[in-house]
């Protein structure tokens, strides 16, 4: 089938060399998979425009049917995917078929075509195929691992690992060590969940906390950490471990629909699993609550002006680090209502460095200065000598939105029924950047007392904030003297 594809000449680490038992084909980082003049499509090209089902043009695979992408996706003997075409295809097929159906369908060519259930088999045929499918399945584990907790993903997987640890004693060696590397992290995730779950049990709404405990013998931001570039840090560190655990995979989960040729009601909403996409989320909300939280708490005004201040510095340092959600998040909660409504508080702030700020993440020309400012960060990622220099971390809401559109504004499939992967490679592209970013180790020294407290102190609800602002400054108009009387008497209990 693929006699009349063959490798078109780059000078790219994406090129496999030839496969012997001795060497594996080697996985190159995610930078690598997309060149800077945008993204490399395929490395492979085809005599005629159409070639078994996948459809080129400009040597570049444009569509082609589901079943023809999965064929094209298994290595043979003269032949191993690209792995743009890899990443690209496991990321999107989840919009068709449920993983565990890929790999059955996958573990059924490896098995068929490649003679692997002979175990007579040409024993040089093996040694060059073998390889090969390890490589694919390693690409697989270590790229979406989440797949993996499914059991029937785990034991097709198991299946044919075992097929290929029975040819030698490399190959033994090469799954054994795959298998750990994948159990190690699903352990991770799994603790990570029982970590996330646990600060959610007991967290506490911060008036709760207020009726119980005299203000005056409260903890504030501030007595944690008064020093706003170390809580930058902090919060990055909290930043980096939440990527950390999206797998790439979510962001296509977030927008599975209904595949008009797929008859599987029950499929689709199984794969809508989205946890810690939702987690991320989740701590951008938490944290832009506790921003308004620490400025509407203090009773003198003076200490709600050094508070806005304070937190100021902070987003200052999260942009000088390029932790731009953290940085967006205390924007946020800065221009959150019972916040900006607090004149005399604002009037005793110097305000210049919050205008420079508000000026970098203005939402107007679809986000224009912010996505400059991601850009630089990004060059500067690529050229880093440091860790420190290649932390990039985005605005994560207008990333999913981003995502969101692409998805929205391309069908997935073309009138002939092909799947249009053109669409596809461009997602792959933008998922693959985040990819980079996620991986990077955080640079700076744990401080755990701050981490506990950002993670678990009790947060205003909206009320509470809206009741904690007037209480400060007191209501304007008749529609916010209304709103005071009715919340001191849900709140508070009192009239």
């Amino acid at each position: 089938m693929y006699s009349s594809i063959t490798p078109v000449c780059f000078p790219s680490p994406l090129i496999e060399k030839p496969i012997d038992k001795e060497s594996m084909p080697q996985t190159p980082p995610f930078s690598a998979m997309f060149d800077s003049s945008g993204y490399n499509r395929n490395l492979y090209q085809s005599a005629e425009d159409s070639c078994g089902g996948l459809y080129y043009h400009d040597n570049n695979l444009l569509s082609g049917s589901l079943e023809a992408l999965i064929q094209h996706l298994v290595p043979n003997v003269d032949y191993y995917p690209d792995r743009t075409y890899i990443f690209t295809f496991l990321l999107s097929s989840r919009l068709f078929m449920h993983p565990y159906e890929l790999m059955a369908k996958v573990c059924h060519l490896c098995v068929e075509h490649q003679r692997l259930s002979d175990p007579d088999s040409d024993k040089n045929q093996m040694r060059k195929i073998a390889p090969k499918i390890l490589q694919l399945l390693t690409e697989w584990t270590e790229t979406f691992p989440y797949d993996f907790r499914d059991e029937r993903m785990m034991r097709n997987l198991k299946d044919l690992a075992h097929r290929i640890a029975s040819g030698e004693e490399t190959y033994r060696k090469n799954v054994q060590q795959m298998m750990q590397c994948l159990i190690r992290k699903l352990a991770a995730l799994s603790q990570y969940e029982e970590v996330l779950a646990k600060i959610s049990s007991t967290s506490t709404d911060r008036l709760t906390v207020l009726k119980t405990k005299p203000q005056s013998i409260q903890r504030d931001i501030i007595t944690v950490c008064n020093d706003p570039y170390t809580l930058a840090q902090q919060l990055t560190h909290i930043e980096l471990e939440r990527l950390n655990y999206i797998g790439p995979e979510e962001f296509v989960q977030a927008f599975v629909q209904k595949d008009p040729l797929d008859n599987d009601k029950s499929c689709y909403s199984e794969r809508k699993k989205t946890r810690n996409l939702e987690a991320y989320v989740e701590w951008f909300n938490r944290l832009s609550y506790l921003v308004a939280t620490e400025i509407c708490m203090p009773v003198k005004k003076k200490h709600r002006a050094r508070m806005i201040e304070y937190f100021i510095d902070v987003a200052r340092e999260c942009f000088n680090i390029g932790n731009f959600n953290s940085l967006m998040a205390i924007i946020s909660g800065m221009n959150m209502s019972p916040v900006s409504r607090l004149k005399k508080t604002w009037a005793k702030v110097k305000t210049a460095k919050f205008d420079i700020l508000e000026h970098q993440m203005d939402p107007s020309s679809n986000f224009y200065n912010y996505r400059t400012a991601l850009r630089g960060a990004a060059q500067r990622s690529l050229t880093a000598h440091s860790s420190r220099e290649k932390i990039v971390i985005p605005f994560f809401s207008l990333l999913i939105k981003d995502i969101y559109f692409l998805n929205e504004g391309c069908a997935n499939r073309l009138p002939n029924g092909h799947v249009n992967f053109e669409k596809f490679w461009e997602l792959a592209k933008q998922v693959s950047e985040f990819m980079t970013w996620k991986q990077v180790e955080c640079p700076f020294e744990r401080d755990r007392k701050i981490l506990q407290y950002l993670l678990t102190v009790p947060v205003f609800s909206e009320d509470a904030l809206y009741l904690a602002s007037y209480e400060s400054e007191g209501p304007e108009n008749h529609i916010e003297k209304d709103r005071w009387k009715s919340l001191r008497s849900s709140l508070l209990g009192r009239v």
